[in-house]
């Protein structure tokens, strides 16, 4: 009854989809399997497959397995005016629309399945299932073993052996009129009875994916023959949400002359001088005669706006201090002078969560708001994404399934670990348009920008909701700079909401209300101190929610309620101030027995601290001078007080 009830799902969802169905499937082929291809057919030509996914799944030797081993995106490809479109290794000819490497698709016993969807919703060994399906077929190279696993997933009782004739190596599976499959000779690109139009097919390559205002964008059609009967007129739009016909100059077609294969068309993208941010073009080729066929259409083209502003500080890979001035009001901290403990945490909760005072936002607002607290100081037109600490321009948010090249929003206290729930998980509406908020308002958490940073969506993914210091620790290569900003988020969200804490260790993600690793974050908060990009952003984003994270105001307030000041009243003259890099200099850096210091004339003091937060030594110089060094290969912080500017910078011993 489950096969019965599966099989009439997938007829009436075939038949929902415009009869979208696998027409044609060559996997074992000879040599080095170069020559391997799967072939859809529509019911009507020229179909889109916009959302539509081949995902290929292996069933293993005996037959048990449900896993996926590779998927294909179809978006912006459509079929011929045959309702045929192919993918493939290179050396089928016709050339196919989508390259495969070669000796990917394996032999079976198999399935290759089509759905609605996207390849990031079939990772490598995503397993087996129906939801989304549109059509599959069941395959082997073999009479006796079948995909039996993935037949019962599917609801399938046929499995088509390629090898039936003892030939599979010059055979393919192909779908017949009534439904059924045969094994004959493969015939890529065309009606498998041989009936249609005989096409020629073009393809559009360019000479860049990726351009700035002022360049040059080469288009270039190329087809699979010579053009015969006359020349071939293809005609072309390049117009994409802002980018008009304003944006360039040139001639929007190209000819492929009588007897030619390609012909190329330059267009000239234009520098207005204004800055309108990144843009993308689409070229959409339109008009092609019956019997030409284009593998490929719609593709998108990265126009970046020379004309865009820069910041005076660096980026947190290289940051700077002493730039970028708190905006907290005058007296904004004074109610946190001489507590301590359990009273000093209180205190701060009283400024930050103070519901007469502070602002909750929506959740899409969030967007609007990392344009700009999380912009690149070198480009306005990007933003500096955390983790991978690298630029990324700002029309790459993601909006759809797909995370690849996107950036999306990072829960450095993460949902999960929260519990935020969904009460502000509502559509943008403005800075004028908010909600009183306390401490506890839990829900606010979803949308509270001190915790929320511009990311790669694929990084995303992977930090997930994992500890950080124990278990999280970055992208493999990257410096590593956002690890302070990381953790004076969480001690931000740990006093402002109740309920939320850091905590020693690994906590698992079932333990709500927890994140660790405690002391990871507060070696971190002193080993990459804040800096002007962290206040620009603290400012930005007090003008939106009227409160401050205190822990970039003031890093040492983490030792007093968490770290070794446990206990001791705290005092604003005795914080660090805003760090300056002045003209102050030390070097070598790495130094192996001795640090030379130069750029201040005052009476100063030096200080090293190990990266726990321990100091482990102190002197005192005047002017231009040399100390000895004592000190372990390792890495450490050198903090220099030279009258009211106080400066932290790393130390490399060797």
């Amino acid at each position: 009854m489950k096969k019965i009830l599966w099989t009439v799902l997938l007829f009436c969802s075939i038949w929902a989809h415009g009869q979208l169905v696998i027409n044609e499937v060559d996997a074992d082929t000879p040599s080095a399997d170069e020559k391997e291809f799967v072939e859809l057919k529509s019911a009507t030509p020229n179909f889109s497959l916009d959302g539509y996914v081949l995902v290929f799944f292996n069933g293993t030797t005996a037959g048990t397995g449900t896993s996926s081993y590779y998927a294909v995106d179809l978006d912006s490809y459509i079929t011929d005016i045959n309702g045929i479109i192919h993918f493939g290794n290179p050396l089928v000819s016709p050339t196919p629309a989508i390259l495969i490497p070669n000796a990917t698709i394996q032999n079976g016993p198999d399935a290759v399945a089509l759905y609605q969807g996207n390849a990031l919703d079939f990772p490598t060994n995503t397993t087996a299932t129906i939801v989304g399906l549109i059509d599959v077929l069941a395959y082997s190279n073999s009479a006796t073993i079948q995909p039996d696993a993935l037949m019962s997933v599917f609801g399938l009782t046929v499995c088509v052996n390629e090898n039936e004739t003892s030939a599979a190596a010059t055979k393919s599976i192909q779908r017949k009129n009534d439904g059924t499959y045969e094994v004959k000779t493969p015939t890529p690109g065309m009606n498998n009875d041989g009936t249609g139009v005989l096409l020629t097919y073009l393809s559009l390559t360019v000479n860049a994916v990726t351009l700035n205002e002022g360049q040059t964008l080469d288009i270039t059609f190329t087809s699979t023959q010579p053009i015969v009967g006359s020349d071939l007129i293809i005609n072309f739009g390049l117009t994409n949400g802002n980018f008009t016909n304003s944006d360039f100059t040139g001639t929007t077609n190209v000819t492929i002359p009588i007897g030619a294969t390609t012909a190329t068309r330059t267009i000239q993208i234009l520098n207005d001088g204004t800055n309108e941010g990144d843009e993308e073009l689409k070229i959409t080729a339109s008009g092609i005669p019956t019997n030409y066929s284009l593998y490929n259409n719609n593709v998108i083209v990265r126009i970046n706006d020379s004309n865009f502003t820069v910041l005076p500080f660096g980026t947190p890979a290289n940051p700077t201090y002493g730039n970028v001035s708190s905006t907290a009001p005058v007296g904004y901290y004074s109610s946190l002078e001489g507590l301590a403990g359990t009273a000093l945490k209180l205190a701060i909760q009283n400024i930050i969560a103070n519901p007469s005072v502070v602002h909750a936002h929506s959740y899409g607002d969030i967007v609007e708001i990392l344009k700009t607290a999380d912009q690149n100081p070198g480009n306005s037109n990007q933003l500096w994404l955390i983790y991978t600490e690298q630029p990324r321009s700002k029309i790459d948010y993601q909006t759809g399934s797909s995370i690849v090249g996107k950036w999306n929003r990072e829960h450095i206290y993460c949902q999960s670990r929260g519990n935020y729930g969904d009460l502000y998980n509502v559509s943008a509406d403005g800075i004028g348009v908010w909600s009183a908020t306390g401490p506890n308002d839990i829900g606010a958490g979803l949308s509270d920008a001190h915790h929320l940073r511009a990311v790669d969506g694929q990084e995303n993914s992977s930090r997930n909701n994992r500890n950080y210091g124990l278990d999280y620790n970055g992208p493999s290569g990257a410096p590593g700079s956002w690890k302070g900003d990381v953790s004076r988020a969480l001690f931000y969200m740990a006093v402002r909401y109740n309920g939320l804490n850091v905590v020693n260790g690994n906590p698992t993600d079932g333990t709500l209300g927890q994140i660790g690793d405690l002391t990871s974050l507060l070696s971190w908060n002193h080993l990459d101190p804040s800096d002007d990009f962290e206040m620009n952003r603290n400012n930005y984003i007090y003008t939106w929610q009227v409160n401050r994270n205190p822990f970039i105001d003031y890093p040492n307030l983490a030792d007093y309620i968490w770290g070794d000041n446990t206990g001791q009243p705290w005092f604003a003259a005795l914080a660090t101030p805003t760090f300056s890099e002045s003209k102050v200099r030390l070097y070598p850096n790495p130094a192996k027995d001795f640090l030379q210091i130069s750029g201040t004339n005052e009476a100063s003091v030096l200080e090293i601290y190990a990266l726990s937060g321990a100091k482990l030594f102190t002197t005192s110089f005047t002017g231009d001078t040399k100390v000895n060094l004592s000190l372990a290969s390792g890495m450490y912080l050198a903090k220099i007080t030279s009258g009211s500017n106080v400066i932290v910078q790393k130390l490399i011993v060797e």
